[in-house]
């Protein structure tokens, strides 16, 4: 057994665990000495529109208990990893003691064994990770499809012409913004919703390939 091929092993599988932990981390805010000064903007041009679909998810409650979520289920995915992955380190630091006693074709047999126990590790920790994604993926998915139909009854009820992306503009009259109005429609349609981790392994058996009766000769 190779024990740095183990080792490089078992750092992957903590460099993966370390990705899918960061499926919804969120970048620190750089810490600013001075505040900017005010803005004064213009008259709000009539008929336009802003809004920032990832700001009013993150605005709403729904939103935020979904950011919640997802946090608990990333740390019930790295709680399930973690443990597998102490156990091969445990079982990795008894081989390497109990080296000198055992025999070449046990320690051999041993390690082999250790490394099948590593790749399976990596190929869950890779799996998990892109269940998670897929889990934000679905949720994010379903608070749009909430949103929707209110995007398009605040754009009616403001008389917008035209519908522009926030974060796509450097500045603009907080006046056409109709980011909160969506955020308080949406929080008196919907708070929460259950939802789980993906199981990308569950996939429903094929249906069985129908069977063709030959023809009968005549």
């Amino acid at each position: 057994m190779n024990y740095k091929t183990f080792a490089a092993a078992s750092c992957a599988a903590t460099a993966i665990l370390a990705i899918a932990g960061q499926a919804l981390a969120q970048t620190p805010p750089v810490a600013q000495t001075n505040a900017p000064p005010p803005v004064t903007h213009g008259a709000p041009i009539a008929g336009v529109c802003i809004m920032s679909i990832p700001g009013a998810i993150a605005g709403s409650t729904v939103g935020k208990y979904v950011d919640t979520r997802m946090q608990q289920i990333i740390q019930q995915v790295n709680g399930e990893l973690n443990g597998e992955r102490t156990a091969i380190e445990n079982e990795s630091k008894t081989l390497q003691g109990q080296a000198a006693t055992l025999d070449r074709t046990t320690a051999e047999q041993r390690g082999a064994a250790l490394q099948v126990r590593v790749n399976a590790l990596q190929r869950k920790a890779q799996q998990r990770e892109r269940e998670v994604q897929a889990t934000e993926q679905k949720a994010l998915g379903r608070v749009g499809q909430e949103m929707e139909p209110l995007i398009r009854q605040v754009y009616q009820q403001r008389q917008c012409s035209v519908l522009l992306n926030r974060d796509s503009i450097v500045l603009g009259n907080p006046a056409m913004d109709i980011t909160p109005a969506v955020v308080t429609a949406l929080n008196a349609k919907i708070t929460q919703f259950t939802f789980d981790r993906e199981r990308l392994d569950q996939q429903p058996a094929a249906a069985p390939a129908p069977t063709q009766t030959p023809p009968q000769r005549r």
